[in-house]
């Protein structure tokens, strides 16, 4: 990794009080054995768990959010951390193990080289990854995949990844204007019709290391058919 280039790590985090710990640890466990100094921040949307507390006991650094903001309002808060302190590489974690940090040096590469503005850490674009979530979630995004192509000329596979690291410019556009639902697919869409360059490049993921998902077969469904109309609405706007 070119010297000198800050790289923060941002994960929201509600109600993790089973993984955070664990999460973290990882993190710098791996800074430690490949001489790796990637910053950490997590951002606590309003956890109603003994999330706050770890974090406090254990030095880990946070943003509390008063309120639960969602996860659109914790990344923003995160992206706005990272361009108020001058970050050149801003990554999207999450914080209930799925994400795996040896991936974290693939998906900077791009962006180090000017060969993108945003890389997707992708389940689909090779057969490395052995998780890839539950067949009605599968479906969801593929569909989304096909209005991404529809709607901005350009095929993302893994369309609903949160594994994504952005570049300089990018942490300043998501640090003034984030969306609160869906926020995966409608900014990668809306960062593609503005022209910028976004790649995807292969990483593994683990199933949830603890706790429970929110998103269950019916909200899945809900979720795609949203996401495949914001899509089509964003088809219309003009960018500069």
């Amino acid at each position: 990794m070119k010297k000198n280039l800050r790289v923060l790590l941002i994960i929201p985090a509600y109600n993790e009080e089973e993984n955070i710990l664990k999460t973290y640890t990882k993190i710098m466990d791996y800074n430690k054995k490949n001489n790796t100094d990637y910053n950490v921040i997590v951002i606590n949307d309003g956890s109603t768990d003994r999330t706050k507390d770890i974090l406090e006991c254990n030095d880990i650094p946070h943003i509390d959010l008063i309120h639960n903001l969602g996860i659109g309002g914790a990344v923003q808060t995160g992206y706005r951390y990272a361009y108020y302190n001058d970050y050149d590489i801003a990554i999207q974690y999450d914080g209930d193990g799925q994400h795996n940090v040896r991936y974290v040096k693939d998906i900077i590469e791009p962006i180090i080289n000017k060969k993108a503005d945003m890389v997707i850490g992708s389940r689909f674009v090779s057969n490395i990854d052995t998780f890839k979530s539950t067949f009605v979630r599968r479906i969801g995004i593929k569909v989304i995949s096909i209005f991404m192509k529809l709607t901005t000329g350009k095929k993302i596979y893994d369309t609903t990844s949160g594994f994504r690291a952005c570049s300089k410019s990018i942490i300043y556009d998501f640090s003034r204007s984030y969306p609160n639902e869906y926020p995966e697919p409608i900014t990668t869409a809306e960062i593609i019709r503005k022209k910028y360059k976004v790649v995807e490049v292969p990483v593994e993921m683990n199933e949830r290391e603890g706790g429970e998902s929110s998103i269950k077969t019916w909200k899945s469904l809900y979720y795609m058919l949203n996401v495949c109309i914001a899509l089509l609405v964003i088809r219309i706007r003009r960018y500069r």
